[in-house]
């Protein structure tokens, strides 16, 4: 395969995640930053002057970016012309976010969105590469919706569900019917560091706005399959497993983990579990993308693993790593499962998707 080559915007660039693509950008094969923007109030200053103390990470601002000078996010006409598509990171109202990125899209420039705004959308796919690839087989039917030829929205899914969604997926074949799930998120998640949020030391919040329902209705979309009704693919949700989610926030910098209960239609033996976990190939590794992890799951014998500050990091980030697997008094089966919240499950989950976007030729 040809070596590819893109001009990439962050939108919303001065927020946590915006400052977490840059990071994660920084010698990309593929992509090259070559717009940021943000709000007015930021257009027009440098990228260093825009974040001024709020840049959230101990490394400095890298200098392909300092000095470039930001763009406001509501003018799509201006920021296409520097771009071949856009990364969206915004923090703006559910509605306002959904105009403005279905407005880039009609300019005619793809977006890879961080946000919740079009997750619910039949015909916008909501991806974790390595599970659910085929779903950006409903862009064709989103384009005529948006009257585009090359515009398109594509969306990422929460935070919340990377963890376990990957963890059940090589096990669907077995049924799960019944999942309970808790999660505990990393204030990164709330866009927050120890810093700007000094209350989160030593405490943990057990309400996280929208996160439940996020947790107990997203996954049923990544599962979901391709109907067409007669005006192209959509995505249909998946039925099945009814899934009960509780999200806290905790005293953590990064990572979130999640403690998974689940009862299967045809309960499997833990031998049969592990190998699945062990030897889950995904399309995402077959298409050597570039952020891809290798392997993408990881199991831990030891019972005291994963560990959130041990093991946040596998894979750079973007792996998911498991452990405690024991039968369930209740259900069937229970474990725990641990992500980088701003790595797979926000920018850096947002960069593969939009790698498998581009090694497909949607982008």
């Amino acid at each position: 395969m040809s070596e590819l080559s893109y001009r990439v915007g962050i939108i919303g660039a001065t927020g946590m995640v915006g400052q977490r693509f840059i990071l994660l950008l920084q010698g990309h094969p593929w992509f090259h930053i070559t717009a940021l923007a943000a709000s007015a109030a930021s257009a027009g200053k440098t990228y260093r002057e825009a974040v001024g103390n709020r840049w959230a990470f101990d490394c400095e601002i890298p200098a392909e970016v300092a000095d470039m000078t930001v763009m406001d996010a509501s003018d799509a006409a201006k920021v296409g012309e520097k771009v071949d598509f856009v990364f969206c990171a915004v923090n703006m109202k559910k509605d306002e976010t959904r105009a403005l990125e279905e407005d880039y899209a009609r300019h005619e420039i793809p977006v890879v969105s961080n946000n919740s705004a079009c997750r619910g959308l039949e015909d916008v796919p909501m991806v974790i590469p390595e599970l659910n690839h085929a779903h950006i087989g409903v862009i064709p039917t989103q384009r005529r919706r948006l009257g585009t030829t090359r515009g398109f929205i594509a969306v990422k899914p929460n935070c919340s569900i990377q963890s376990y969604v990957p963890a059940l997926t090589p096990l669907l074949d077995f049924g799960p019917e019944k999942v309970s799930v808790c999660t505990y998120q990393a204030i990164s998640g709330a866009g927050k560091t120890f810093r700007t949020w000094p209350e989160m030391v030593d405490n943990v919040i057990p309400y996280i706005g929208g996160e439940d329902e996020k947790s107990e209705q997203e996954p049923l979309k990544i599962w979901g399959r391709l109907v067409d009704r007669g005006n192209g693919p959509v995505i249909e949700n998946a039925a099945l497993p009814v899934i009960s989610a509780q999200c806290l926030r905790v005293a953590c910098s990064d990572g979130h983990m999640a403690a998974v209960s689940v009862a299967f239609r045809d309960k499997p033996a833990r031998e049969q579990i592990l190998e699945r976990w062990a030897n889950f190939e995904t399309e995402a590794q077959r298409l050597a993308l570039p952020s891809a992890p290798r392997p993408f799951l990881q199991y831990f014998d030891d019972p005291a693993r994963p560990q959130t500050r041990l093991d946040r990091d596998f894979e750079r980030g973007f792996g998911i790593s498991i452990g405690r697997l024991r039968e369930d008094r209740i259900f069937d089966w229970r474990f725990v499962c641990l992500s980088h919240n701003t790595v797979r499950g926000a920018a850096g989950g947002g960069i593969l998707t939009a790698e498998l976007l581009c090694r497909k030729g949607w982008i």
